[in-house]
């Protein structure tokens, strides 16, 4: 006999609680049903514990229908971001996956192939972007829950595609449309630079999380390939980005206890960067290769835009 879980949660919003659809009617208690919660004997699906963690996640993102698809007809892909919008610069996207007979969250299902696509008819070419080779799962408590990223170059209107694999059936999104806005002023994540005849991108990982003080400082360095129309793998290269961060608008003052940014084994660059107060901080940045050598910016002429 199949047995479905359900969520009942505290009018108060104070806690919940995993039971029996039927075992609680206290008065001040309010029922919810999640969806993706296991049946009995589903292997291939989560535990009622990690799908309250789903559930809980996707309580604080917006799903985007068009890049959400049904494979093989037996499976549902959900994806989804922060705003259920996009603009340029640097943009993360997760993406669950349930099956269609029961609704149940399924843990083994991979997205890549990831691919961002501009077409500029005035000037008869197409582009591409950085972007993650695949997803990944977005930590160990949300194994059902994958997350990948792409930074668009301008906004406009784009269209995007992935491969998707669940269960061992293929599928995917073959170029959907998307429109892509702008960041406005004072926001600008993301920079490129060339060195070695090659095209370089920076893509500043999410500053809107900062607090006055000290945070980690993330970024992905992704390199143009030969093929404009494929989408910008993570550069091979290493390289260290030395960061100085300044206020235009109170004197170009800047904040001390400041880290360089060096690659780390997921492919990511991480620092420190203190900000002393809210406001426009412009980050100036100085490219050096392995040896120390700078080959970009260090002259005021490579930053990125935040506002705190």
């Amino acid at each position: 006999m199949m047995r479905k879980w359900t969520i009942y949660v505290m009018a108060a919003l104070i806690g919940a609680a995993v039971t029996s659809c039927n075992s609680n009617d206290d008065a001040g208690v309010a029922e919810i049903e999640i969806p993706g919660v296991t049946i009995d004997g589903d292997i291939d699906c989560c535990s009622a514990e990690e799908a309250l963690q789903v559930y809980r996640f996707l309580q604080t993102v917006h799903i985007v229908p068009e890049l959400s698809t049904v494979v093989d007809g037996k499976y549902n892909v959900f994806a989804y971001s922060r705003t259920g919008t996009f603009h340029t610069g640097y943009n993360e996207l997760y993406f669950v996956a349930t099956k269609k007979l029961t609704g149940n969250y399924v843990k083994q299902f991979d997205v890549e192939g990831l691919s961002p696509l501009m077409e500029m008819a005035a000037m008869n070419m197409k582009h591409s972007a950085p972007a993650a080779a695949s997803a990944v799962s977005l930590d160990d408590q949300h194994l059902a829950v994958k997350r990948a990223w792409v930074s668009f170059l301008m906004d406009g209107e784009w269209t995007f595609g992935y491969n998707a694999r669940v269960l061992g059936a293929t599928g995917g999104v073959e170029q959907a449309a998307l429109s892509v806005g702008s960041q406005g002023d004072g926001q600008q994540w993301l920079k490129s630079f060339k060195t070695g005849g090659q095209t370089y991108y920076l893509s500043l990982v999410t500053p809107t999380d900062w607090q006055t003080g000290t945070n980690t400082i993330r970024a992905y360095v992704s390199q143009k390939g030969s093929v404009a129309t494929e989408a910008y793998p993570l550069a091979a290269q290493q390289f260290t980005i030395d960061i100085d961060p300044r206020m235009p608008d109170m004197g170009n003052h800047t904040s001390p206890d400041n880290q360089p940014l060096t690659r780390q084994t997921d492919g990511s660059y991480e620092g420190t960067i203190n900000l002393t107060m809210t406001g426009l901080w412009r980050i100036y940045l100085t490219v050096r290769d392995l040896a120390g050598n700078v080959v970009a910016g260090g002259d005021e002429t490579l930053f990125w835009d935040v506002i705190l």
